[in-house]
């Protein structure tokens, strides 16, 4: 496959997991904010931590980084941000767009219902009174973006054909969710946070109201209730994003869907670079799960985090590299 494709297919996928990722942000801080009684401690999933965690994302391959991002992180301000400016590459509109002008590119690598289901998706957009319906009822705006996201990862399980194209739309797809889920973790867990503790006393239902608002945001809280039986305090819930493997959400999940796609698309996975670095962090990963406490939770983010980023410099070097000195010479 040619890098320019293969890279085409990676940014779609990263771009429409982007864009379904700050819908299920915002929706979960517009919630938060409505449960939020006066006088009690705010929740982790504010309007500066929605910032904090899609906002200083980086732009994508040819896109203008975002400007300054304002200094009061007000509700609606934030929400428009993120929403619907176009000069911000992390916004949904943004997102949508660019994954839309990529697969209009990639006619004959896609599927017809692919195509349709995105183009539809990026129609209806433009039909959204957008503005109003983040004064009115943003959840409703933000519903469909989660809907047609997921009707579009539907179609491509359905119609694309399980070729090494396939491998790099998923890879694009999985990436971003981990990495997401890192953010949003790394935002909402305090520094001096403990892990898991049956025996532990109370406090740690301090933090309750972020746990279920981080749970509901992602859309995890049956999944949680039903692999974990422990109340869903902040540090669980953690544990159960972080290591679980068997809910799809997780960054575990997404690291070892991530890695057999690289495998399935590499002619030579032994000896890939971001597949072997993967393998490392897939093993970390389970190691740190069953020796869980002896490192501070924060710093297992930020080290995965970290690792995630060199993978994903791996993935460019790798298999994109050519695409990008073919685009400089042209």
């Amino acid at each position: 496959m040619l890098a320019r494709i293969a890279q085409e297919l990676f940014w779609l996928g990263r771009d429409l997991a982007r864009a379904e990722h700050t819908a299920r942000m915002l929706d979960g801080a517009f919630h938060a904010d409505v449960a939020d009684a006066p006088g009690q401690r705010g929740i982790a999933l504010s309007w500066g931590g929605v910032m904090a965690i899609i906002g200083a994302k980086p732009p994508a391959p040819g896109e203008e980084p975002a400007g300054e991002p304002p200094a009061a992180f007000d509700r609606g301000e934030v929400a428009r941000l993120l929403t619907l400016d176009t000069d911000s590459p992390a916004s949904i509109v943004s997102c949508v767009s660019r994954a839309r002008e990529r697969a209009r590119t990639l006619r004959d690598v896609i599927s017809t219902e692919m195509w349709e289901a995105l183009n539809s998706f990026y129609l209806s957009l433009g039909r959204y009174d957008l503005q109003a319906a983040l004064v009115t009822g943003p959840y409703s705006l933000y519903q469909e973006v989660k809907e047609r996201c997921a009707l579009f990862w539907g179609i491509v399980e359905r119609t694309m054909l399980r070729d090494e194209g396939r491998s790099f739309l998923e890879a694009g797809g999985r990436i971003e969710d981990a990495d997401m889920m890192l953010r949003m973790l790394r935002v909402g867990v305090p520094a001096d946070s403990r892990p898991p503790d049956e025996s532990a006393p109370g406090p740690d239902h301090d933090h309750e109201g972020e746990a279920l608002a981080v749970l509901q945001a992602i859309g995890g809280l049956q999944a949680y209730r039903r692999a974990v039986r422990h109340a869903p305090t902040l540090e669980h819930v953690a544990h159960f994003l972080l290591y679980d493997g068997s809910y799809p959400g997780s960054v575990a999940s997404a690291v070892e869907a991530l890695s057999q796609a690289l495998g399935t698309a590499d002619a030579q996975p032994r000896s890939s670079p971001p597949v072997l670095r993967l393998g490392r962090l897939i093993a970390d990963l389970e190691l740190q799960r069953r020796t869980a406490g002896t490192v501070p939770l924060h710093e297992t983010l930020e080290r995965v985090q970290d690792e995630l980023e060199l993978v994903d410099q791996d993935i460019g070097d790798r298999y994109f590299a050519i695409a990008a000195l073919a685009a400089v010479h042209l």
